[in-house]
């Protein structure tokens, strides 16, 4: 269920940027592995968006179901421009992998197809994890329940990964288990700043997210 009002009063349009941002930088490191080449001069946002509108709909309704935006906010995803026609350069993959390659010299390197691919393999980890901790976050702050909220995160993880790098490199299973180890201890331990009903939602999130996607 969806609560009338928040649990939370984080402000919608910050909980929609914490979600498209990371969406966006799963769509773009898509279009490049789409090429195959790694080349930027390669890669065509227009032509993958094309080709991948159907999924790339679908995660944006989708977001609008589980974080319960508005109009308005889902807006906001136009208004960044990751979802229409853009040239991808090598310094947007630098960030969406958060520097962790380094910065080669001299900075033509970057463009070199075997950084770009070292790249968009550490920006697809990297972005997928951001985007199911904006995703969680949205749903707790929401007030919406895990036994509703986590099936739908599920599907939108399952089909992110899939536009992120269709070789099944990423899986929403892989991605869970970054997100448990790399972002709830901060957030659960005892003196973490997380208000207690936010904690119990996260770890209700997590149980159940593992229940879809990790049985055996």
């Amino acid at each position: 269920m969806i609560l009338a009002e928040r649990a939370f009063p984080v402000p919608e349009s910050v909980l929609a940027r914490e979600v498209f941002g990371p969406l966006g930088g799963v769509v773009e490191v898509g279009a490049v592995n789409s090429t195959g080449t790694w080349a930027l001069p390669d890669v065509s946002m227009a032509e993958f968006l094309d080709r991948a509108g159907d999924r790339v709909r679908t995660l944006l309704d989708g977001v609008r179901v589980v974080c319960g935006f508005d109009d308005e906010t889902m807006a906001i995803a136009d208004e960044l421009g990751y979802f229409r026609d853009h040239e991808v350069s090598a310094a947007s993959l630098l960030l969406w992998s958060a520097g962790v390659t380094g910065v080669p010299q001299p900075l033509e390197r970057l463009e070199e197809p075997a950084m770009v691919r070292r790249m968009c393999r550490m920006a697809a980890d990297l972005q997928l994890v951001n985007l199911l901790q904006a995703l969680v976050n949205a749903a707790v702050a929401g007030g919406t329940d895990a036994g509703t909220g986590a099936p739908r995160i599920a599907r939108l993880l399952g089909t992110a990964s899939d536009v992120a790098d269709p070789t099944g490199a990423c899986t929403p299973e892989l991605v869970h288990r970054m997100w448990r180890v790399g972002r709830l201890p901060a957030i659960l331990h005892p003196q973490s700043g997380a208000p207690e009903a936010g904690k119990v939602g996260y770890r209700a999130y997590d149980r159940e997210l593992e229940r879809l996607l990790e049985a055996v």
